[in-house]
């Protein structure tokens, strides 16, 4: 009898984490039905491509984010990182710096911001909100300072290739994306510091206990999560190409909602990266539907923040 009661048990729990696995992708699949229906142009090749585009730079912030996510933190500086990387940049290409050696240096500069507020938060005990907020309008202020507001446009036409190129029709930013997310997953799923970074988020203390370096695992966690939003930086000037100090704004609050969507908990210890690749597909294809059905710019920010919400909701009605 006993037994019969716990295979019901387990069968009843796989049930559930089945369904919690499910829930993003079914939400996506429903809501290109919807918009299929009210717009014709929807489910073409052009307008698919497109959401994969629009989806690529917000879903490279978030992959880094949902590690930061995992481990019971948050990145509001990643906005602000998207732009400092991509006028550090424009800077040093100004100064002759070689495009590619600039470049390189620029994703670089994101990650040691990253690092630094891995180590204001492990090591200074700062909270992330606060130490992330704080890192926001530091970067955004000195971004602002070193161009005097105005863009910068020293790349030259072989810049506009990193995301105006294709791979079988398929937009290179789109491919770093993709390639990105398998890597990180892998990271996540198959290494020490992956489950490192999943039981810190569970409960640091007993972790710390078990042998993880916290502190460590924070700096490498938080210098992914620049070093990814820096390339996204570096792709978002490419596609403008110029490097605009004021880009990357409210793409914190994007990354956040993605993460949250695709199943992770703010609480830490919960989400994986193919999770959030959903969540951002999610974002991407909602504003693009309500596009084509000629819904204003302000209603749209009102929709995003609703489903923003009900993912919250649903986060901690699963947590009880």
């Amino acid at each position: 009898m006993e037994a019969v009661l716990v295979k019901e048990k387990k069968n009843s729990f796989d049930l559930k984490k089945t369904f919690e696995k499910l829930a993003a992708l079914s939400s996506l699949i429903i809501m290109m039905i919807f918009f299929s229906i009210f717009s014709e142009y929807f489910f073409t090749t052009t307008n698919l491509l497109t959401i994969a585009l629009q989806t690529s730079v917000i879903g490279i912030i978030a992959i880094g984010q949902t590690m930061v996510i995992i481990t019971g933190g948050i990145d509001l500086s990643v906005g602000s990182i998207v732009a400092f990387s991509g006028v550090t940049s424009g800077l040093l290409v100004e100064r002759g710096v070689p495009l590619m050696l600039a470049l390189i240096l620029g994703i670089l500069i994101g990650a040691a911001v990253g690092v630094l507020n891995g180590g204001l938060i492990s090591k200074a005990n700062l909270p992330p909100f606060i130490a992330t907020l704080g890192m926001m309008m530091v970067l955004r202020g000195l971004t602002l300072a070193l161009t005097n507001g105005m863009p910068i446009s020293s790349f030259d036409d072989s810049f506009v290739y990193l995301s105006g190129g294709t791979v079988f029709g398929i937009p290179n930013p789109v491919i770093y994306f993709i390639s990105l997310g398998l890597i990180f997953n892998f990271i996540l799923k198959r290494t020490v510091l992956g489950k490192d970074i999943y039981a810190i988020g569970s409960n640091e203390d007993a972790a710390r206990l078990s042998g993880v370096n916290v502190i460590k695992t924070k700096l490498m966690v938080y210098g992914f999560c620049g070093f990814l939003s820096g390339i996204s930086g570096i792709i978002l000037a490419s596609r403008l190409i110029s490097a605009q100090p004021t880009e990357g704004a409210g793409y914190e609050l994007d990354a956040v909602a993605a993460v949250v969507i695709g199943g992770a908990s703010l609480s830490g210890g919960k989400g994986n990266i193919i999770g959030t690749i959903i969540g951002a597909f999610i974002m991407s294809t909602l504003r693009n539907g309500l596009n084509m059905m000629n819904v204003s710019g302000f209603w749209q920010q009102f929709v995003v923040g609703i489903v923003l919400l009900l993912a919250v909701y649903v986060d901690q009605k699963r947590k009880k």
